[in-house]
């Protein structure tokens, strides 16, 4: 028989309200919120302390909105590295009581503990207490833990009931699912959007247990794999171990931005791409790897009246050569651009390969765009990202020496 594992999900309250909070003492009574740079059109709230949300401020509202809840909130622009090493730090606390812990983002990571049980009488509540207690008093961040026998499980049970309690642990077992879980209507369960919920809703399924009742063949002739997702999660069904190699499967490699303001001039909108292209470039090169897809977004500002595209194009031969990715890049862009101004471009590279091997032209000069890559990669690793840019970069439109300063599109 299959011994049953213990596995947490620990989350880590308002993450980046409370390292601000830790790092300046005097917000620690006070109501604050993390937000975007509002003069660059990115006033969102990215997290916001307890205080703040008594009073209705909810993360992802526009800036505005929550200062006409509250005008006297303390508005801090986030520090990205910051929140990186506070996150590295307790993922270094997590290490000392198992060695199995799995990074699910920034504010959240699983740990399989089952093999530390033994330590603490075999008492995972007195474990993830004793965890939470050690992440506060090197952090001053409060964490809160979802225990199970696996990583469903544990999520659910941190999302639905350890954040809503005071001391923020619990230990849900399967077999108690009906009585925590299956009530709590389908929206709380994490993977069901707006649209799916509507879906749902259609066909008279209103909570997570009725999609847990729900015949598994009813769901998977709808949705497909995706229906039998849903209905695995709703029954706590879950196989996948607490691995360190969990994410090091890269699919693609991108980046996008959003601009500062409406781009209207073709001009404009070529020099941010040649940026983007630059930087996916380097980072593909930096892996060891090329792309065969070249995937380029853009998209207007109005949200109501929605304008813009996402189309890609399959490659002969794959590359890693900026200069090629560029050119593909602006050929998509030309074909699809309706015109309309753009507020947020992207552009990836997917079908990855290993850079080891590569076919040879005769008439292509590939070889030297190659060398002039690794010198601009060999100079930036030695001297920063804007030590050497292209013309494009340093005019109005560019915006690589400002993402220089940026971690996620957010300052450091």
């Amino acid at each position: 028989m299959k011994k049953s594992r213990t596995i947490m999900l620990i989350d880590m309250q308002s993450f980046y309200a409370s390292v601000e909070k830790a790092r300046v003492p005097s917000y620690e009574n006070k109501p604050l919120v993390v937000a975007g740079d509002p003069e660059r059109r990115s006033g969102i709230i990215l997290a916001a302390c307890p205080l703040a949300k008594a009073y209705g401020v909810t993360t992802a509202e526009p800036l505005w909105q929550a200062l006409k809840k509250f005008p006297e909130l303390i508005i801090v622009r986030p520090h990205m590295q910051e929140y990186i090493d506070v996150s590295m730090q307790i993922k270094r606390i997590i290490e000392s009581f198992t060695d199995l812990v799995e990074p699910y983002s920034i504010d959240e990571m699983f740990a399989d503990v089952t093999g530390s049980l033994h330590f603490f009488d075999d008492d995972p509540i007195d474990l993830a207490r004793q965890i939470q207690n050690k992440i506060y008093l090197a952090t001053r961040v409060v964490a809160r833990a979802g225990i199970g026998e696996n990583k469903v499980i544990a999520k659910l049970c941190c999302d639905m009931i350890a954040k809503k309690i005071p001391d923020g642990v619990f230990h849900l077992q399967k077999s108690e699912l009906h009585k925590y879980i299956w009530d709590k209507p389908i929206r709380d369960m994490w993977g069901i959007g707006s649209r799916m919920q509507k879906h749902l809703w259609k066909m008279g399924i209103m909570t997570i247990g009725d999609i847990a009742r729900t015949p598994l063949f009813k769901l998977r002739n709808k949705w497909g794999v995706n229906g039998e997702v849903i209905w695995r999660v709703a029954n706590g069904l879950d196989d996948s171990p607490v691995t360190l190699a969990a994410h090091n499967v890269q699919k693609d490699i991108g980046n996008g931005m959003t601009l500062p303001r409406d781009y209207s001039q073709a001009w404009e909108i070529e020099a941010v791409l040649l940026d983007i292209c630059t930087e996916v470039s380097r980072r593909v090169r930096k892996k060891g790897l090329m792309g065969s897809v070249v995937s380029i977004g853009v998209s207007g500002a109005d949200f109501d009246h929605p304008t813009g595209f996402h189309r890609q194009t399959k490659l002969d031969d794959p590359t890693n050569i900026t200069t090629e990715v560029y050119d593909v890049a602006k050929k998509i862009f030309h074909r699809y651009w309706d015109r309309q101004p753009v507020r947020r471009v992207s552009v990836s590279l997917s079908g990855l390969s290993s850079a080891e091997s590569y076919q040879l032209s005769l008439f292509d000069d590939k070889e030297h765009q190659r060398a002039i890559d690794k010198v601009m990669d060999d100079i930036k690793d030695r001297f920063g990202d804007i030590s050497i840019l292209r013309a494009s970069s340093v005019t109005s439109a560019g915006q690589a020496v400002d993402r220089s300063a940026k971690i996620g599109g957010h300052y450091k």
